[in-house]
């Protein structure tokens, strides 16, 4: 079926001598016809000569990092398929013709393997949640179209290969290949296979913590290339937010006296009032250029002729996981229901806060009034979440609820902040805590809906 199809298996390395030549043989077997290439990234071990021992195309690129890797891998090969897959053996090889036969059934631009654990050492501690993080992160803001971003097995088109820029330079070019399907509304599928550990002896490249944070920080980089609006209307928000706190005391003075004895505060509320106004200028100008560059990398996408499409009824109907598609289409229906359940939730628990902590402050003072006052709060939008807004996750009650204050504390800093700033700024919210609550509650919210949706609520996949 793939005989007349130049197929390309790419394989990144760096000290993969344990596993590399199974990884190539493993992948000879199940597509004779490919040709294999490994890229070595500077190993210091015998990954070289182990690849080459079994016949594999030995490439090399000295830049560090696996974005460096793949922007040489995608430069120099070409192919009508391209096979990505790590070289840690941790990806069931025989699963190789399914996705190929996949990409040609629709034609798909990208058919990504989403990773089914089989061992307890797949996933390394911290792994996962970061994965469903940064995944739910990017779904978010980009579409929810690709499941398990990071995942490291991957069958592209030559015109998806062709097209993609290419600009992270390590762990983070999943991020860019994701994004980069999602801007340009590339045909997408899914498959799930099997993820198992690591052989003895060999050791994950990717640092938890260090990688982690250089893919959040390429989100948010890309959210300000590719959503330029969205990036400078929240710092205009957030700035408005600001210079309306700095200025509320100084016009309530005004009100009660006449005077305006603050002066520095009241211009400095108004120069923050004009960064606001100047980061929406920007955002509108960099919105047309984002869209110019769109446009021109669409263009450069359909200079590539589409892939070979082979109509194949049995991929389409069970390679793509049902579950992903009843998830696609329930994600977008359901999340504007999901925010407006989550902000009536919000507003309970708004009066349940405001109303205990102004029944406790005068016989126990606006702090301790609300060290009682928030956890009560919690625990009833928790049970109104759980019932209403989300529905009940695949956890037991009480790890339900454990992660929900877990998820809660994320917006605890801004909720208890901004409460404490108005306290101690604003006389009127001393007397009336009802309106410092108020503000720590509108602070906390957007994180909390974000985290209860990714973190508390998630339900379990079927496979």
């Amino acid at each position: 079926m793939f005989n007349q199809l130049k197929i390309a298996v790419l394989i990144p390395c760096h000290n993969e001598e344990v596993s590399i030549a199974k990884v190539v043989s493993d992948f000879r077997q199940v597509l004779p016809d490919a040709a294999i290439y490994v890229f070595d990234n500077n190993s210091s071990d015998n990954t070289v000569s182990a690849a080459r021992s079994t016949g594999a195309m030995v490439r090399h690129e000295t830049q560090q990092g696996k974005g460096h890797v793949v922007r040489r891998m995608f430069r120099d090969i070409d192919a009508d398929f391209y096979l990505m897959v790590d070289g840690d053996d941790t990806y069931d090889a025989s699963l190789a013709p399914e996705m190929i036969k996949l990409a040609m059934s629709g034609p798909y631009d990208l058919v990504n393997c989403i990773r089914r654990e089989t061992g307890d050492a797949a996933y390394r501690g911290g792994h996962r949640f970061g994965n469903q993080l940064l995944t739910g992160v990017v779904r978010q803001i980009f579409g929810n179209r690709i499941l398990d971003m990071l995942s490291g097995y991957k069958v592209f088109s030559r015109r998806f290969v062709k097209s993609f820029p290419a600009l992270s330079t390590g762990f983070d070019i999943e991020t860019e290949l994701t994004v980069h399907t999602l801007e340009l509304s590339m045909p997408a599928a899914h498959i799930s296979g099997e993820y198992r550990g690591r052989a003895e002896g060999s050791e994950s490249k990717l640092r938890t913590y260090r990688d982690g944070w250089r893919i959040l920080m390429l989100i948010i980089r890309l959210v300000r290339h590719e959503r330029p609006m969205v990036f400078f209307g929240v710092l205009a928000g957030l700035l408005v937010a600001l210079a309306l706190l700095l200025i509320w005391p100084v016009i309530a003075t005004y009100l009660d006296t006449g005077l305006v004895p603050r002066f520095p505060t009241a211009f400095l509320a108004m120069g923050i009032m004009l960064l606001a106004s100047l980061s929406v200028f920007t955002g509108t100008i960099l919105d047309t250029v984002t869209r110019g560059r769109k446009e021109l990398r669409m263009l450069t996408y359909l200079q590539y002729p589409p892939p070979v499409f082979v109509p194949n009824a049995f991929a389409d109907s069970a390679a793509i996981l049902s579950a992903d598609k009843t998830a696609l289409s329930a994600g977008n229906d359901d999340l504007l229901g999901q925010m407006w359940r989550f902000g009536l939730v919000g507003v309970v628990g708004y009066i349940v806060n405001a109303g205990l902590v102004e029944l406790l402050v005068l016989n126990m003072g606006p702090l301790r009034a609300q060290m009682l006052a928030f956890p009560a709060a919690v625990t009833v939008t928790w049970w109104l979440n759980r019932r209403f807004t989300f529905g009940a996750s695949h956890h037991a009650m009480h790890h339900e609820w454990l992660r929900y204050v877990l998820a809660n504390m994320l917006g605890w800093s801004a909720n208890n902040g901004a409460y404490l700033w108005m306290i101690f700024s604003v006389p009127l919210a001393y007397q009336h805590p009802a309106l410092a609550v108020a503000v720590g509650s509108l602070a906390g919210m957007v994180l909390n809906f974000s985290a209860s949706r990714l973190i508390v609520f998630k339900k379990t996949r079927q496979a």
